[in-house]
């Protein structure tokens, strides 16, 4: 495996640090110097880029949130002139302003060398053919995942999103080695496979490379089992670069490790922002240590993990994400978040891995329904027992009382980018 590693991966722990030291102080100093909310906010924090003189000190300086950079929108937070910035990319913007980012030419190289680092981790090779249905566009999805797999050799399907029949008779056809996609639309691919009569166990695929959403080891099992490949996670977000930031390795499975020669780790208390030590769960938080066209400082991702030792590579590694911090549905004083029921969905007979949270308010009370696709070769009976046996397993599991609904097949929203779990109608009804 070691003539697979470049040559950041095989530095040994003391020069990786004094490596991140060099890097955190330059961006504090490139933040500090040509981003007016960074010289802001670190000069109410009273600390300066030089007050850094330690990894450990970075906990001296203030977080950014997601708000930071919409209140920014759409350029406030560039550190360089507008004139070296070669890509915007932006979120959906569906719950508020989109967030916007920027990249310079070196950017785009390192994004494109930290996607390639990851696609080898996960068993793609030079060669390779690799089917992307991340969608393309302002989401950094697709195009990251694409540039990224030409930086390693390989061959590259961009599908982007959606025409689900297409895909399944594109991979039929072109025989991709390599599949870039959601879990969730993974699932929804399986299921085109089956009603078209193709076994997913005997396509080309060998490896797929699955983020954008958090997803469980049984949602792992159910598509390593039913498509006959190896399921891996890869972990990014646009704010702090795109897909890439992290990457779970093909031999181990064992979570994902933290490309942390460009990226910085903490594990926050989500609650009072106190560092915690690895090992523990807590928000994952990032700064980068090589961006140029937007350096973010200790920015909070509201994922929810904890850092562990490097196992296959020596690079530290994040578990995989249980839940974001703002997902979390606090359900008459019970703590839920949607990868809970992924877990009791996955593991009751007769339905499908399509599930969504729909919260209410009744008589005061705030009411959870889980709505859940069946199979379609369920009967009635066996909807009514799978009903039974999910309502039985939250309030064994989770500890408070649901009703679930088993509808008809495809019924529930589809997405070709992050499933929507949760609808919440509480507002909408006067709470």
């Amino acid at each position: 495996m070691t003539d697979l590693l470049d040559a950041a991966e095989r530095l040994g722990r003391e020069e990786l640090e004094a490596l991140q030291l060099e890097r955190l102080r330059a961006t504090l100093r490139h933040a500090y110097d040509n981003v007016g909310f960074y010289r802001a906010a670190f000069d109410t924090a009273g600390v300066r880029p030089e007050d850094c003189r330690t990894l450990a000190d970075l906990a001296r300086f203030p977080f950014t949130a997601k708000t930071d950079l919409r209140d920014h929108y759409p350029f406030g937070m560039f550190a360089v002139d507008r004139s070296r910035v070669r890509r915007i990319h932006a979120s959906s913007g569906t719950t508020g302003r989109p967030t916007v980012v920027g990249y310079t030419e070196r950017d785009l190289d390192t994004w494109a060398d930290v996607v390639a680092r990851s696609l080898r981790a996960a068993g793609a090779r030079p060669g390779h053919m690799v089917h992307i249905a991340y969608g393309y566009g302002l989401f950094t999805g697709g195009l990251g995942a694409h540039y990224g797999a030409e930086r390693l050799g390989c061959t590259v399907v961009p599908a982007s999103g959606g025409m689900t029949a297409r895909q399944v008779q594109l991979i039929q056809d072109f025989r991709p080695e390599i599949i870039m996609v959601t879990p969730s639309y993974m699932l929804t691919l399986l299921d085109e496979f089956e009603r078209q009569g193709v076994d997913p166990r005997g396509t080309s695929l060998k490896v797929g490379v699955f983020g954008a959403e958090p997803w469980t080891e049984e949602m792992r099992r159910e598509i390593e089992e039913r498509f006959a490949i190896d399921a891996v996670d890869i972990y990014g977000l646009s704010e702090v670069m795109g897909p890439g930031v992290a990457q779970e390795c093909v031999e181990t499975k064992d979570g994902l490790h933290i490309w942390e020669d460009h990226f910085y780790p903490e594990i926050v208390d989500p609650f009072t922002g106190e560092v915690l030590p690895d090992g523990e769960q807590g928000e994952l938080v990032f700064t980068s240590l090589t961006k140029e066209a937007m350096p973010v400082v200790r920015y909070r991702t509201r994922d929810l993990t904890r850092l562990l030792p490097g196992t296959a590579r020596a690079f530290r590694r994040m578990e995989k994400v249980t839940g974001r911090s703002d997902d979390m549905i606090i359900l008459r004083g019970v703590n839920l978040f949607p990868t809970q029921i992924e877990e009791i969905v996955l593991r009751t007979a007769h339905v499908a891995p399509h599930f969504q949270l729909r919260l209410t308010r009744e008589s005061r009370l705030d009411a959870l329904t889980v709505r859940v696709e069946a199979r379609p070769e369920a009967t009635g009976d066996q909807r009514a027992a799978a009903a039974r046996a999910v309502t039985a397993a939250v309030k064994d599991g989770v500890g408070v009382s649901v009703a679930v609904e088993v509808v008809d097949p495809e019924t529930l929203e589809r997405s070709v980018g992050k499933i929507r779990r949760i609808v919440d109608l509480r507002r909408a009804e006067g709470a």
